[in-house]
C-alpha cells in the first residue's frame, strides 16, 4: 500500500496565524495546549518564531488518555529543558486548579513590577493557542466553569478569538487552532491523524489504522488482545490484523470477507476515545 502524502491547511488558519501575531502585544503569556499523547506532534514548530521571548507555558492535555509512566517522562523532560509544563484532564478537571498558581509564578517579576506602579491585581492576560482538537476549548470551559468556547471532539471548530475571564484573575484570549503549511515530517503528519488533529475526510482511513495498528503492536500489544479478544500469534503485516480485528467485531460483508474500511473507522475511533487503554505514541529521547 502506497503510503498517502498528508498536507491540511484551510485558509482561515493563515488568517488565525496573523491575528496571533497583532494580538501578541496585548497578552503577558502564551499557553500553548498540546496532547499528551503526542507531545512532539502536537507542538506546532512555527510558534517559536511567532511568539519570540514572550513567555509561554506548555499545558499537556487529554492526560487521562495518556500512558501515565510517559506523561511524568515528558514533565520531566519539559524540566529538564527550562520548559515550564502542566498536565491535566480537562474532562475530570485534574490539574487545571495548578493553573492560575503557576501563571502567578511565572509573571511574578511582571505582577511586582505592576504593583510598584500602583497597578494592583492587574488581570493576567493570557493566549491560549495549540493545533486543532487539543483540547484549548475544553481547556478554557473547563477554567471558566463552563465560559461558552466551542467544544468539540473534531479539527477547525474554533473559528473566531474571544476573551474568556477565570477565576484567579485572569484573562484567556481564545484562538482557532493553527498546523503549519506543509509537513516535512510525515510521521508527525501520521500521528496528528491518529489522533484526529487533521479532518479525516482527507485521509485514507483503511492506510492510516494500519500505521496505527503497527505502532500498538509493538508497543501496546496487551492492550490491542484484549480489546478485541486476540488469541494466538498475531500477525506482523498490518493489514491482516486489521482484518482480524474486523473479522473479531462481525464485520463481514457478503461472502464473509472483512469490510477493512468499517473496522479501520473503528479502530481510530476508539484509540481516539481511550477505549484501547492508556496510549502515548512518542517519548522523549
Amino acid at each position: 500500500m502506497e503510503q498517502q502524502t498528508i498536507q491540511w491547511f484551510p485558509g482561515h488558519m493563515t488568517r488565525t496565524r496573523r491575528r496571533i501575531v497583532d494580538k501578541l502585544p496585548l497578552v503577558d503569556l502564551v499557553v500553548e495546549i498540546i496532547d499528551a499523547r503526542i507531545p512532539v506532534s502536537s507542538r506546532n514548530p512555527e510558534l517559536d518564531s511567532i511568539i519570540g521571548n514572550k513567555p509561554r507555558l506548555v499545558v499537556m492535555n487529554k492526560t487521562d488518555i495518556a500512558d501515565e509512566s510517559a506523561t511524568k517522562a515528558w514533565l520531566a523532560h519539559f524540566a529538564a529543558n527550562g520548559v515550564p509544563a502542566l498536565a491535566v484532564d480537562c474532562k475530570s478537571g485534574r490539574g487545571v486548579q495548578r493553573f492560575v498558581p503557576l501563571l502567578r509564578e511565572l509573571l511574578q517579576d511582571k505582577i511586582v513590577a505592576w504593583e510598584q506602579r500602583g497597578m494592583m491585581n492587574r488581570a493576567l492576560r493570557v493566549m491560549v493557542v495549540g493545533i486543532p482538537n487539543c483540547g484549548k476549548s475544553s481547556f478554557i470551559n473547563r477554567m471558566t466553569k463552563g465560559g461558552k468556547a466551542k467544544a468539540e471532539d473534531r479539527p477547525g471548530v474554533t473559528r473566531d478569538q474571544q476573551w474568556f475571564v477565570v477565576e484567579g484573575g485572569a484573562q484567556l484570549l481564545d484562538t482557532p487552532g493553527v498546523l503549519w503549511p506543509k509537513f516535512e515530517d510525515q510521521t508527525v503528519a501520521q500521528r496528528l491523524a491518529y489522533t484526529g488533529a487533521i479532518r479525516d475526510e482527507v485521509l485514507d482511513s483503511e492506510e492510516l489504522a494500519c500505521g496505527l495498528l503497527e505502532i500498538l503492536h509493538k508497543q501496546y500489544e496487551p492492550m490491542l488482545r484484549e480489546r478485541y479478544k486476540l488469541t494466538g500469534e498475531l500477525p506482523d503485516d498490518s493489514y491482516e490484523l486489521l482484518q482480524l480485528i474486523g473479522r473479531k467485531r462481525g464485520m463481514l460483508v457478503s461472502g464473509g470477507e472483512v469490510n477493512t474500511e468499517r473496522a479501520s473507522i473503528m479502530l481510530l475511533d476508539e484509540f481516539r476515545g481511550g477505549k484501547l487503554g492508556r496510549i502515548t505514541l512518542e517519548l522523549p529521547d
